[in-house]
C-alpha cells in the first residue's frame, strides 16, 4: 500500500493494489475509487485533500493496536 499526496494538485492517493484501472467512480463530490477488471477496489483518491484531510503531509499508521507516526 502506497499513500502519496500532491502538493501541486492538492490530491491524496491511496493506493492499494499495483494493477491496472478499468473503472473509476466519484463515490462523494471530490472522492473517487478506482476498481481493477476483478472489480475489487484498487486506489482511493482525495481531491482538495488540503481541505478535507487535517494533515496531508503526514500519517499516522496503526496495526492492531500498535501506533508509529511516520511524517
Amino acid at each position: 500500500m502506497r499513500v502519496i499526496f500532491d502538493p501541486e494538485t492538492d490530491t491524496l492517493s491511496i493506493i492499494l493494489r499495483d494493477v491496472k484501472i478499468v473503472e473509476s467512480d466519484e463515490v462523494k463530490e471530490g472522492i473517487i475509487v478506482d476498481y481493477g477488471k476483478d472489480g475489487k477496489v484498487v486506489s482511493i483518491e482525495i481531491l482538495d485533500a488540503s481541505e478535507q484531510v487535517s494533515e496531508p503531509q503526514g500519517i499516522l499508521y496503526e496495526l492492531k493496536g500498535k501506533e508509529k507516526a511516520i511524517a
